[in-house]
């Protein structure tokens, strides 16, 4: 589906759908859980069904009504039975992953851990995404691992000891272990080595981990994990609104004069992207953040408008999801603006800064990749024209924000891309 749209600056009032990088953690825990649960979320993206549609095909029971907003999930937790019967018949479970490179890195290791013979249907360019540190980490504890195109198989039972993962690479990687470990046979240890990137995500995750009741001691990056231990997580959970998705209508804000509000955001979450709200105000945009009374009771309320925008440099190590989005901004700020420490998105959905600069200079920015990021002379106005998603969300996501100071039309190719994190994005739009 291409999507055609009119330039200039939106403004308007409006709710995010939940946080995927929350719901992907809550399912998972909830899945591996010694109870049943329900979890309440506001939007089902297909990276959200593409990780409950593995925890069924590993046994759980987790069911969602897909055509409702305020989706309640209902999770059984995975029956061992299940998974004994279809081990005794020598079969693979079947996990259609999509192109969530969240639900892959997290359930390699749980499905190891659970000792499941499991093939990982990969989609996009996710099997072109690393792994390798990973999957060597794992073949030294009991498992089996083995890529065949889009095709990853895994067996053998992962088995507890010394984990060691470099944190510059995934966070991922991290996660998935933090979660899977908690149920191993005996105790474990996970070091963290190098530069640690991402770290509000593996925070998450230690978060995720222990409100379902898991224990472990922390020492700076270094882990110790007692194994055999029971998840048994709270029931009407709650996922938060997902920065991630606000930062696209809180940047066109940054366009508007009459601005852009985006309700329901937790200021103090734990979610990285949140900072793009310090982002913002660095550019020169008004940023208003306050409590409001709403038909549901009180909830913050942050507000975004239009200011004398001037370049920055940004270093996007810990934010790599936002770069599409600023660099938008950017492409209307008065001056340069220069991000750095970005080099992993190359490993996205799409080459990232190859991607972002090839859509905003179809559109009429000046931007230039550079050895680790961007660099981007900002213009009063660009022109508009056609726009290539490269069928990633953040990118055709990023070019309907550039719309904002575009002078004429705006067609996104492949539009239809943006429910992999953001379900009824147009629509608001």
């Amino acid at each position: 589906m291409n999507k055609t749209i009119n330039p200039g600056s939106r403004s308007g009032i409006i709710r995010v759908p939940a946080s995927k990088s929350w719901a992907h953690r809550m399912m998972i825990t909830a899945a591996l859980s010694e109870n049943r649960s329900r979890i309440y979320c506001d939007g089902i993206s297909k990276d959200i069904a593409a990780t409950a549609a593995c925890l069924n095909a590993m046994g759980a029971k987790i069911e969602f009504p897909s055509e409702e907003k305020n989706s309640v999930i209902e999770i059984e937790p995975v029956n061992r039975t299940i998974i004994a019967e279809k081990d005794h018949l020598n079969e693979f479970h079947d996990l259609y992953c999509g192109e969530s490179g969240s639900t892959l890195r997290f359930l390699i290791p749980v499905v190891g851990v659970l000792g499941i013979r499991a093939v990982f249907h990969m989609e996009g360019r996710l099997s072109e995404r690393p792994l390798g540190t990973l999957v060597d980490e794992l073949l030294k504890h009991g498992m089996c691992i083995e890529q065949k195109g889009t095709l990853l198989y895994c067996s053998g039972k992962l088995m507890p000891g010394e984990f060691y993962l470099p944190g510059n690479i995934s966070s991922q990687y991290i996660s998935g272990l933090l979660m899977a470990l908690p149920l191993a046979s005996g105790k474990s240890s996970l070091t963290v080595t190098g530069k640690v990137e991402s770290g509000d995500y593996i925070e998450m995750t230690e978060r995720a981990v222990k409100d379902a009741g898991a224990i472990f001691d922390k020492n700076k990056y270094t882990y110790i994990i007692e194994g055999n231990q029971k998840y048994k997580v709270k029931d009407n959970l709650s996922v938060e609104k997902d920065w991630s998705s606000a930062a696209f209508p809180l940047c066109m804000g940054a366009f508007s004069e009459e601005g852009v509000t985006v309700y329901g955001l937790n200021p103090d979450s734990g979610q990285g992207d949140k900072e793009i709200i310090n982002i913002l105000k660095d550019f020169g945009a008004e940023v208003i953040i306050k409590d409001i009374e709403s038909e549901i009771g009180k909830e913050c309320a942050i507000t975004v408008r239009k200011g004398e925008l001037k370049g920055q440099i940004i270093d996007a190590s810990g934010i790599p999801d936002l770069v599409p989005v600023i660099s938008a901004v950017a492409s209307g700020a008065e001056g340069e603006t220069r991000i750095i420490h970005a080099e992993r998105l190359r490993f996205k959905e799409s080459d990232r800064l190859m991607t972002t600069s090839s859509m905003l200079r179809s559109l009429g920015a000046d931007i230039e990749e550079t050895e680790d990021g961007l660099k981007i002379r900002g213009k009063e106005k660009l022109i508009g024209g056609t726009a290539n998603s490269f069928n990633d969300h953040r990118i055709a996501m990023s070019a309907a924000v550039a719309a904002g100071i575009c002078t004429e039309k705006v067609t996104i190719l492949d539009a239809e891309c943006t429910d992999k994190s953001f379900p009824g994005f147009w629509d608001i739009f």
